[in-house]
């Protein structure tokens, strides 16, 4: 099944008229840069540390640091490898409008991965947080040529923009793929662009919005969805550096929109039923949830605080935005509406695969011929569409399990049946193995702590496998579950928030 999605159309219903007249599509972010500066040069475009910086100022500032890369050869390589503050976003807004590729390397990662990043994506240049100089010393000794430039250092001089095509590359962001690799996705000024678009559609209010910052910016969500989104919208980001700071910050702020992942915007729930307030402000309108399942009952408790919590699905790959559900409340199992300059085609194995606009040209460093099938490319996700186009994510080709019987089965799918409960906040199902040695589908929870508020530990363990083996008696034979085992505490998670599955026979 083959699809081409010209959507834009469809989600002109969900905003202002006015404000999705507004919402232009651009080659390059230097030619988007140039009308943000333009027609938002007094707006504050960053908040960060207690201090304020204009779009102009912050222009003002790449300017300076233009100068720093002004003798590196066209389309150079530049890492960035700091945490997120305003010296990271103005070293990226310099590093791409200088024509450059701006290498976004994640600050927790130690010396030798450093050093490994810096050759896979091979760079000419590394930008770096002084915090952060230690864990050089690998790359200093085995790579001396490498021009070391601290990220809050500028130039006097100013350097101007230069134009960038569409096809022109423009940023590397890590990510593990399809085969969990890490590796770097490389996106050019076009796929940027065609994310950064795409963050403005499904939702009431797009300009002029306050953003908070709480995901990391070397995470194509905080990148795209996050910075580039609102940069491009004339909106103030709000930088959180440290997200045990989040509601104080939020009550500082007063943002109006948010980008999260799920397991943040659990905590926050759980805090306001707690302390019988909205721990996000009153001012939160809508929320931008992605990166992991989201949950329906999510949906539906932030829809009756009044805020619009909308699923989307995206990729590394794909410049992060794919689709997004602007009918999150009627529709909550959904991932929403391909976006549009899009193809789709669904293989007969149920694997959705991809091309268009916002696809990244390849990997850098490694070669992944698996990784595409012709020129499209494989993203590893099992889906569906219903009726009217709205998109279902079922699962991952690499976490299907093949029972004794022959069956294949998705955990993701199978987990969604015990999802359904309020009281389960999160589930894995995997293979293991029982007394016996023989193989069997194994589940794990975590409950909901403020659904099941006033059992004592025990009782409440008692009800949730009780409620939950009722439901697996339901499920056809291949989906049931041998073990049901109820955490005391959460799952591991990646960087990005997502659970860690665990391998077979854990």
């Amino acid at each position: 099944m083959e699809m081409k999605f010209e959507t834009r159309g469809l989600f002109e219903k969900y905003t202002d008229k006015e404000q999705f007249d507004r919402i232009r599509e651009y080659g390059s972010v230097t030619e988007m840069w140039d009308v943000c500066l333009a027609e938002f040069g007094d707006r504050i475009a960053v908040s960060d540390g207690g201090k304020e910086y204009t779009f102009a100022e912050l222009e003002e500032d790449a300017g300076g640091f233009r100068t720093l890369l002004s003798s590196l050869p066209p389309h150079s390589r530049v890492g960035i490898y700091a945490p997120n503050c305003y010296d990271w976003i103005r070293a990226f807004v310099a590093v791409v409008t200088s024509g450059h590729v701006a290498a976004a390397i994640p600050p927790q990662l130690d010396a030798p991965t450093v050093f490994g990043a810096s050759m896979m994506c091979g760079l000419s240049a590394l930008v770096y947080s002084p915090a952060l100089a230690e864990k050089l010393e690998i790359v200093k000794a085995k790579r001396p040529d490498l021009p070391l430039i601290p990220s809050d250092s500028a130039s006097d001089e100013k350097t101007s923009a230069v134009k960038c095509a569409a096809n022109d590359p423009c940023a590397i962001v890590f990510t593990g793929g399809t085969t969990g690799r890490s590796k770097g996705a490389l996106l050019s000024h076009g796929a940027v662009m065609q994310g950064t678009v795409n963050g403005c559609y499904g939702y009431r209010d797009v300009f002029y919005q306050r953003y908070l910052l709480i995901l990391p910016l070397t995470h194509v969500f905080g990148l795209i969805r996050n910075l580039m989104t609102s940069l491009y919208t004339g909106s103030t980001l709000f930088v959180c550096r440290n997200n045990k700071d989040m509601f104080r910050d939020i009550a500082a702020f007063r943002p109006t929109i948010m980008v999260m992942v799920p397991a943040l915007a659990e905590m926050a729930l759980t805090l306001s039923k707690k302390f019988g307030k909205n721990m996000l402000g009153d001012d939160l309108k809508t929320i931008i949830c992605g990166a992991a399942p989201v949950s329906p009952f999510l949906i539906g408790e932030y829809d009756r605080l009044g805020i619009k919590l909308l699923a989307g699905y995206g990729l590394t790959e794909s410049a992060n935005l794919v689709s997004g559900n602007p009918e999150s409340v009627s529709k909550p199992e959904s991932v929403g509406i391909p976006f549009p300059h899009q193809e789709f085609r669904i293989a007969e194995n149920g694997e959705l695969l991809l091309r268009g606009k916002n696809m990244m040209d390849g990997y850098v460093g490694v070669d992944e011929p698996d990784a595409y099938d012709g020129d499209w490319f494989r993203t590893g996700d099992l889906v569906r569409l219903d009726a009217e186009g709205y998109l279902y994510i079922t699962g991952r080709i690499k976490e299907i399990i093949v029972l004794p019987s022959g069956e294949n089965v998705s955990p993701a799918e199978v987990e969604a049946y015990f999802n359904e409960f309020d009281f389960i906040q999160d589930s894995q199902v995997f293979e293991d193995e029982n007394e016996l040695g023989a193989r069997i589908l194994a589940l794990e929870v975590v409950p909901r702590a403020t659904e099941l508020a006033g059992m004592e530990p025990e009782e409440k363990k008692k009800y949730v496998v009780s409620e939950l083996e009722k439901k697996n008696a339901t499920l056809p034979t291949h989906f049931r579950v041998s073990r049901i085992t109820v955490r005391d505490s959460d799952f591991e998670r990646t960087p990005a928030m997502k659970i860690v599955r665990y391998k077979k026979f854990k």
